[in-house]
């Protein structure tokens, strides 16, 4: 006989500020054994990012400041879900051009992970670009703030991976998606989902 799983019942939210990536509230949620506690949330928009790999087995990387850490991180292109009615898959498409100034001619899904549950909601769909070719100079995005000052890398695939496993690259969608990637192609991408494939919340 297997044991009865406790619902979790919010009984109160009390929203602490709003932004236009995220907003920060406060729940008040029942706990199994009886009595409540609150739970400070902050709910994300969402992203995606994209593992971008070229017929020489190359992944476009990305290194970029981020404040929060203080330093410079190994990424993917990725971005927000912050334009209304886009799809998952025009995002990341929108991403690749934007940061590293290529196009996909096949985009699959590799992994959806949630970046950090224990305190957000945020939902990263990582997609793999392949058939790749470069967005003409005239058409290139103009990158501002941080962006202005990224440097976009290629690197073998399987080199990447060993940095992930040298505690180089740490940022969660980046390790996701390259761990991800190595993996689908060792398997013939067979387990690859397509681009359009739901999204489970």
């Amino acid at each position: 006989m297997s044991a009865v799983e406790h619902r979790y019942e919010v009984r109160s939210r009390q929203q602490r500020w709003s932004g236009r990536i995220f907003d920060v509230v406060t729940e008040e949620v029942t706990m199994p054994g009886g009595g409540t506690a609150p739970r400070d949330i902050v709910r994300h928009v969402g992203a995606v990012a994209v593992v971008a790999l070229d017929d020489a087995g190359q992944v476009a990387l990305i290194r970029q400041y981020r404040h929060p850490v203080g330093r410079r991180l190994w990424e993917l292109p990725a971005g927000l879900t912050d334009v209304s009615g886009e799809d998952l898959a025009a995002a990341a498409a929108r991403e690749l051009a934007e940061e590293v100034d290529l196009t996909a001619g096949r985009m699959d899904v590799l992994v959806d992970l949630h970046s950090s549950p224990g305190f957000t909601d945020e939902l990263v769909r990582v997609f793999l670009a392949r058939d790749l070719a470069d967005v003409p100079p005239e058409r290139r995005h103009e990158r501002r703030d941080e962006e202005a000052d990224l440097q976009v890398v290629r690197i073998d695939l399987d080199e990447a991976v060993a940095m992930v496993l040298a505690g180089e690259i740490t940022n969660a969608s980046c390790v996701a998606g390259l761990l991800a990637a190595a993996r689908a192609r060792d398997t013939g991408w067979s387990a690859l989902r397509r681009a359009d494939a739901p999204l489970v919340r």
